[in-house]
């Protein structure tokens, strides 16, 4: 049974064709991966399926009493709420059956007459909380707040002092509580460590309803997933099996259909051939010849999305001693960590890891001079030159050509457009607002920047949130071949694993 049914859907931003005439159904209980690169419309696709967005031309139906629901990364969260209160707001509906029933209970001595009908009511509330499992709230809220790490940062803290990934994490827990007949998820590993990564498959594994789910974490989707639907060239294409499923079959039909256009082009190459040849010596075969050419149905060639090229300037040679730390404490109103004495040398290519929250940020920005230290020193090297990658803000009006423009007055139009374009981003994509373009061309938006920019030290705060496979891997070997040194911040071991020379875990600098 279509939970819900889309039908010839066409959905456009300006002249740009997102989606032509495109069919789509996800069934009950079917645990879906929506897939294909950065731009592609994924994310897009999801807000028709929320109505956030309308489309063009064609329906999107869903179920009757079929109750969806879709992770709101900027949903307002307001002062003097804790992280428990926001999360028992999943069960707010139990909570005013409880309420009621008690209100009951307050009036029963004074209620004569009416004592049966109340006494019938509150039997009707008591046996609905205990088929909806209200008497395991607690557990159930305490279980999603272990496994998403939310323990470790105080439920009792106020949601609006939380960090960005702090609050995606919240947003995600109350999400999964609720248990909607379809979860609509974008992305929901980012910001997430390794260990709640494998919380989150687990329970999506086990979860009774219906999902569909964007990601680029091929391991996470293989583990979820039992249905895959592509997004490629403006349409959605269904592959009934899970990630590895999907890629093996793509594959095999990229090659099928790579095989039949050059047949064909063998083919048509024959003809014309002939044609020309035969245009008065055997005029009759060659008018044969020609109609039968004409009625040939062109297969189009199959084309690769080219792949991004990252490939970062360096600039003069800094002193060995890149950046020197001492004795530095690092926060804002009280150290997140024991005093640092930090070593980076010319070269080196440091991975940051540790728990969102924990303050990789906040020691990236004072070792930039961003934020002053609250005692200690940090020392650059001399001629020391720093380019960095900031984790995402708010996208602006702006294209990317003009932003780029911007920070770069002295360049082309052509050399911006060029970089651009070995960022990944197409020509449609570079004219757009920044606000319509999803996180990953975003990203490379950012990254383009960086390749413009000559530096001897890169410091990339989280670089790979939203970014393609393809996208990550060609990322990866242009940090491996950039000659300067490296300080990154990442959640994602198989980024950074097998290049990087120094790992520095946050977690054994925390004070205890």
């Amino acid at each position: 049974m279509s939970i819900v049914q889309v039908t010839h859907l066409t959905h456009m931003y300006g002249d740009r064709v997102t989606f032509q005439n495109v069919s789509f159904r996800l069934l009950k209980g079917e645990h879906a991966g929506l897939v294909g690169a950065n731009g592609a419309g994924k994310s897009t696709f999801l807000r028709l399926l929320t109505g956030s967005l309308l489309p063009d031309h064609g329906k999107i139906e869903w179920l009757a009493n079929v109750r969806p629901g879709f992770l709101e990364q900027h949903t307002d969260l307001s002062a003097g709420t804790t992280v428990i209160q926001y999360l028992e707001k999943a069960f707010q509906h139990l909570f005013e059956i409880e309420r009621e029933m008690n209100l009951l209970t307050e009036h029963m001595a004074d209620a004569g007459d009416s004592l049966d009908g109340m006494l019938k009511r509150y039997g009707e509330l008591q046996t609905e909380l205990e088929r909806s499992g209200f008497y395991h709230i607690g557990a159930k809220i305490e279980d999603a707040a272990q496994g998403l790490g939310l323990t470790e940062i105080g439920l009792d803290k106020d949601v609006t002092a939380l960090s960005g990934g702090q609050r995606t994490k919240v947003l995600l827990a109350k999400l999964l509580l609720e248990e909607p007949h379809v979860l609509l998820l974008d992305e929901p590993t980012n910001y997430l460590d390794a260990e709640h990564i494998d919380w989150l498959a687990a329970y999506l594994k086990n979860y009774e309803h219906a999902f569909l789910v964007i990601s680029h974490d091929e391991h996470f989707l293989d583990e979820i997933t039992n249905v895959t639907f592509h997004v490629e060239h403006q349409t959605i294409k269904r592959y009934s099996g899970g990630y590895r499923f999907f890629l093996k079959e793509y594959a095999q039909i990229r090659s099928q259909a790579k095989a039949a256009y050059e047949k064909q082009s063998r083919q048509i190459e024959k003809l014309e051939a002939f044609i020309d040849r035969n245009r008065v010596r055997k005029a009759k075969q060659a008018k044969s010849r020609e109609k039968a050419l004409n009625k040939i149905k062109r297969i189009e060639k199959p084309e690769d999305r080219p792949a991004p090229r990252f490939e970062f300037q360096t600039g003069r040679n800094p002193a060995m001693t890149v950046l020197e730390t001492k004795q530095l404490e690092v926060g804002y109103s009280a150290p997140l960590f024991m005093p640092l004495s930090l070593t980076v040398k010319r070269g080196d290519k440091i991975a940051i890891i540790g728990e969102n929250g924990i303050g990789k940020s906040t020691l990236i920005k004072t070792l930039l001079g961003d934020l002053k230290p609250l005692s200690g020193t940090v020392t650059a090297g001399q001629h020391m030159k720093a380019a960095y990658f900031k984790q995402e803000t708010m996208a602006s009006c702006s294209t990317p050509l003009e932003k780029v423009r911007t920070q770069f007055p002295d360049l082309t139009e052509k050399d911006i457009r060029q970089k651009l374009a070995a960022a990944g981003l197409t020509g449609a994509h570079i004219r757009q607002p920044l606000s319509t373009l999803s996180g990953g061309e975003r990203a490379k938006v950012r990254l383009a920047e960086l390749m413009l920019t000559k530096s001897n030290l890169l410091i990339l705060d989280e670089p790979t949130n939203h970014l393609d496979i393809s996208a990550k891997e060609t990322l990866k070997q242009g940090l491996q071949n950039y000659k300067g040194t490296v300080l990154l911040v990442s959640h994602d071991p198989s980024f950074y694993q097998n290049w990087v020379s120094h790992i520095w875990q946050i977690q054994d600098w925390t004070r205890t």
